[in-house]
């Protein structure tokens, strides 16, 4: 298992889709609005080598309470700037569609999170500062430390995507099993 610390650089280039790594340092929170803003306004951090996290955490009294994944596919058509600004990865659930596979190509990965594991997440994970706090609690882009939180490679540079493989064998099986074509 490799451990990743931030900022991120070429170690992500070798990561294989299925691998099992564990995430410490800086990341920061975004869902749509938080990608919107950043769009019209501008990143308000280094993007350089920087992990985007797809959550809206509950926070209270300046500690987190829960920070897990929100689905990454909302986030598709938002993407692309990150990825360009230099960002190496995502984090969230679910996967993002063939467009973000072929952004990350060459340049970065999108790492899995559990969904359901809320609680873990936030117990590997502190509040640093905040961006954005107008957008409200789930929308805001949150500074978090994290350490050692447990990741999959989703998708890696190299265009292999864990969830088109789980859904092209999931289908297989299936019209095996109901003889369909």
């Amino acid at each position: 298992m490799m451990h990743l610390a931030t900022p991120l650089g070429d170690e992500v280039l070798s990561l294989r889709a299925g691998d099992q790594v564990t995430l410490s340092g800086t990341i920061y929170t975004a869902r749509d609005e938080a990608h919107l803003r950043m769009m019209e306004e501008g990143i308000p951090f280094d993007p350089r080598g920087a992990v985007v996290y797809h959550c809206g955490p509950v926070v209270q009294e300046s500690r987190l309470v829960v920070a897990g994944p929100t689905t990454s596919a909302r986030m598709n058509a938002l993407t692309g700037f990150l990825i360009d600004a230099g960002v190496r990865a995502l984090i969230g659930k679910g996967g993002m569609g063939p467009e973000v596979v072929r952004q990350l190509r060459g340049r970065a990965v999108y790492l899995a999170l559990t969904g359901g594991c809320a609680a873990l997440a936030a117990a590997r994970m502190n509040l640093s500062g905040v961006y954005f706090e107008e957008l409200g609690m789930a929308e805001a882009v949150w500074v978090i430390e994290a350490d050692h939180l447990p990741l999959t490679v989703g998708i890696d540079a190299h265009g292999g995507d864990l969830f088109e493989t789980v859904r092209e064998k999931a289908k297989t099986q299936f019209h095996k099993r109901f003889n369909t074509r």
